[in-house]
């Protein structure tokens, strides 16, 4: 696959120049919406805090939003990249683990029968049912003399989200009230959120994130073909299982904070290969930076495409994604 960034300085430089946008969009996002904020006063509220509107939007509304669309986007796109590189289908997404579905499913039965209400409560609810479903794909992928192939996996974790949003949309359909408790979160959004839902969810996908870089070099040599990389002494079953076990961290982090947001686990591990190549010691970084930028960047449209309300950013993520999935399709998984 030929690309933009050939040498170590051009990706350097490249890296570089996503984290300036990457740290623009997080202040661009503090201080555009309703009620602009210029830059003087996002400093002064958190070395100078008076108690005014603007100093409590900024600490209680914008910066708990701009930290939850960072790390949720980067947790997707880093998610996806893993997702593509051993189930080998280059239109995986964190959806063919049903980790969305089970997520949804988790919450919906939570607030229909056990009466669970409230963003902290369905992010936990969200995180389970992202884990439980993740591990019953993995198992069911697993399954049989040739263990775990990109086939079997990619069958098990469709069968499991046409199962999940089955019984979903059964539930929702008997329960009109929780329906209405649901939907703003079923859409994909992160406004509403506090910093109590980041700073609970950040350490593990922050350690995710850390343990991608880890294996980026493992990933590397699985990506040569089972065959190849266990001839050369790797421990292939035990790989796919720690990354596993982080694409749960990440993909299921992400959408118990933010809903289930679509396609950004599609789009920038396709962006980023058309940038750096196949490496996974470069795509997980770009991966992490690039996808921060297109959520923040998706979640400042949002703001303004139906102005003065708000369009949740799953919404926007999806005006983005379905031409680019249609293109890629197209193409054969190739950009």
């Amino acid at each position: 696959m030929s690309t933009l960034l050939t040498t170590r300085l051009q990706k350097i430089v490249g890296l570089i120049a996503g984290l300036i946008f990457f740290v623009a969009g997080m202040i661009c996002s503090i201080a555009f919406g309703v009620t602009n904020i210029g830059w003087h006063t996002i400093i002064e509220s958190y070395t100078a805090f008076n108690g005014s509107q603007e100093h409590l939007i900024i600490q209680t509304a914008r910066m708990p939003r701009a930290l939850i669309a960072a790390i949720a986007g980067a947790g997707l796109a880093v998610a996806g990249s893993l997702m593509q590189g051993i189930t080998r289908n280059q239109l995986a997404s964190p959806s063919i683990f049903g980790i969305n579905a089970g997520a949804a499913f988790f919450i919906v039965v939570g607030s229909a029968f056990f009466g669970a209400s409230g963003l902290s409560t369905f992010a936990t609810l969200a995180f389970m049912g992202a884990a439980f479903t993740a591990i019953l794909v993995y198992v069911l992928g697993s399954m049989g003399s040739d263990g775990l192939t990109p086939l079997k996996v990619t069958l098990a974790g469709a069968a499991m989200t046409a199962f999940f949003s089955s019984l979903t949309l059964g539930v929702l359909l008997t329960g009109g009230q929780t329906f209405d408790q649901v939907l703003y979160w079923f859409v994909g959004s992160v406004a509403g959120r506090d910093m109590g839902i980041f700073i609970a969810a950040a350490p593990y996908m922050g350690i995710a994130l850390l343990g991608s870089l880890v294996l980026a070099r493992h990933m590397n040599l699985l990506a040569l073909g089972e065959d190849i990389a266990t001839g050369l002494g790797q421990k292939t079953i035990y790989i796919k299982l720690f990354a596993g076990i982080i694409i749960v961290l990440l993909a299921g982090g992400s959408v118990s904070i933010a809903g289930p947001i679509a396609f950004v686990g599609i789009i920038i591990p396709h962006l980023t290969r058309h940038l750096v190549g196949i490496d996974y010691r470069w795509a997980i970084p770009y991966c992490a930076v690039l996808g921060g930028i297109l959520l923040l960047t998706a979640d400042i449209g949002s703001r303004y495409i139906s102005f003065p309300k708000e369009v949740p950013v799953g919404v926007m993520t999806a005006i983005i994604g379905v031409p680019f999935f249609v293109y890629i399709a197209r193409r054969g998984g190739r950009v």
